[in-house]
């Protein structure tokens, strides 16, 4: 099944709650970018914001943490309002131990590589996790261009999940357009984040289903 999930970062920060409303009803989650401008060159929101936003929304909250050293943060974000909660591969050394904690708070266990790490270390990983995000751009940053050699770790991480047996969903974050989405379907991807092609598109709705629609060409 083919999931969008919006990337607050691209929407305006003056009136978050009208902009959910555009979304809530045609959108599959809401991603939120947290940023501690350290792990990467950037900084974004913390889980004040996604608590103040968790009432306006009904909308699975998948909070993408690129932060260092996550484990201090996970029950915060928990407690915030997140659903699934993605820690990158690079960000810490006890990967397994935050992603038991993760579970254990309830919440989806989500583990994330950048576009230069090999797709072939998040395999003794994959009992732990419930999605798999694969950056198609340099984390930090919005509205950069799609990498397409990212694609290369996709079919190597659907490949290891097909032969473990699991329900792991692919997910892939970066330039996703309805020009760049039906190949990174094809290649496994299921989850695409989206941000400035639905927030910043004269009808978001519209182009929610248009990029669902454009993965079935």
């Amino acid at each position: 099944m083919v999931k969008i999930s919006p990337s607050m970062l691209a929407a305006d920060f003056s009136k978050l709650g009208e902009e959910l409303k555009r979304i809530e009803n045609h959108a599959d989650m809401l991603h939120l970018d947290v940023m501690d401008g350290v792990f990467v060159p950037n900084m974004s929101f913390g889980q004040c914001v996604i608590s103040s936003i968790r009432k306006c929304s009904n909308l699975t909250f998948d909070v993408h943490l690129m932060i260092t050293n996550p484990m201090r943060y996970i029950a915060d974000f928990a407690k915030a309002g997140a659903d699934i909660i993605t820690i990158h591969y690079e960000s810490c050394d006890n990967q397994i131990e935050v992603l038991k904690a993760i579970r254990e708070l309830g919440k989806k266990a989500s583990i994330s590589i950048k576009p230069a790490t090999p797709a072939f270390i998040l395999e003794p990983l994959l009992e732990y996790v419930d999605m798999v995000l694969v950056m198609t751009v340099e984390p930090g940053f919005g509205g950069q261009s799609f990498i397409p050699e990212t694609l290369d770790s996709v079919r190597a991480i659907k490949q290891m999940i097909d032969a473990s047996g699991r329900n792991i969903d692919i997910e892939v974050d970066g330039g996703i357009t309805k020009d760049t989405i039906p190949e990174a379907y094809k290649a496994g991807a299921n989850v695409f984040v989206a941000g400035s092609a639905v927030f910043r598109a004269p009808d978001p709705a519209e182009a929610i289903k248009e990029l669902k629609n454009a993965c079935e060409i």
